[in-house]
């Protein structure tokens, strides 16, 4: 008698201990909130520092209702009811953030300039890596740029003889001779976009494969990086597009 009583009372003791069980089992859990600054490395990954996380309501892991019988009942969504999942938005890399601001002097600016040139002509001077758009009364529109690397160094005067919107790029086989011998294997052409190194304008210098044009790497501006071309940030190579016509002077010195 003594036995069955215990046995009773065991069978008793774990069912109840399973009811229990099963109810915290499936009880929802508050989200794990995990602070910003552990995410920021990882983010600064994915597309700079403007990428902030966003916050997005928890969704609901499980709600009761009552069976016919009267009993609480719980109905889970899934095997494993989760918070809703956070999703990333493609973000254009913002360079200047994660390799350094770019120099206040670079940025566009009026400035007093003093030039023979005539209104609207453009003066571009290599040595300080300024591009002048000469305007009247003794000023004018600044733009800091980047320039030929040593060796493609080079001046003169022409004008610009057409310009093209997010223009593609056909490497000329010097440069793709001069980079293979590097180890780097250029495209034989490539589609204007974000990713193309003419940027989103170009304005063409005479008959020569010289441009002014924009740049899928704006840390560049102020430096001297290029194969003779003229670099501007995207942003200020679309100001002076829209401010420069066919036909323009430009002297280079």
């Amino acid at each position: 008698m003594m036995k069955q009583c215990i046995l009773l009372a065991a069978g008793a003791l774990t069912l109840f201990a399973s009811g229990a069980f099963a109810n915290d089992r499936y009880q929802s859990r508050p989200p794990v909130i995990v602070s910003p600054d552990l995410t920021a490395p990882w983010v600064m990954q994915l597309g700079g520092g403007s990428v902030q996380p966003a916050v997005y309501p928890v969704r609901p892991a499980a709600r009761q209702a009552a069976n016919p019988q009267g009993q609480r009942v719980i109905q889970q969504r899934g095997l494993f009811a989760r918070p809703a999942v956070q999703q990333v938005a493609v973000v254009r890399p913002q360079y200047p953030a994660i390799r350094g601001q770019l120099d206040p002097q670079f940025l566009p600016q009026v400035v007093d300039y003093q030039t023979k040139e005539k209104p609207g002509s453009i003066v571009i001077d290599t040595n300080n890596r300024f591009l002048y758009l000469v305007m009247d009364g003794g000023q004018a529109r600044r733009y800091g740029v980047g320039v030929g690397k040593p060796g493609f160094e080079w001046a003169g005067a022409h004008t610009v003889t057409r310009k093209q919107e997010w223009p593609d790029w056909t490497p000329p086989s010097e440069m793709v001779a001069r980079e293979a011998a590097k180890g780097h294997y250029l495209p034989a052409r490539m589609d204007g976009g974000e990713a193309n190194p003419l940027g989103a304008r170009a304005m063409y210098l005479g008959s020569t494969l010289y441009r002014i044009h924009g740049t899928n790497a704006p840390w560049s501006i102020g430096s001297a990086v290029s194969s003779g071309c003229i670099r501007l940030r995207n942003e200020d190579v679309i100001d002076l597009y829209n401010r420069v016509k066919v036909g323009t002077r430009v002297i280079v010195m």
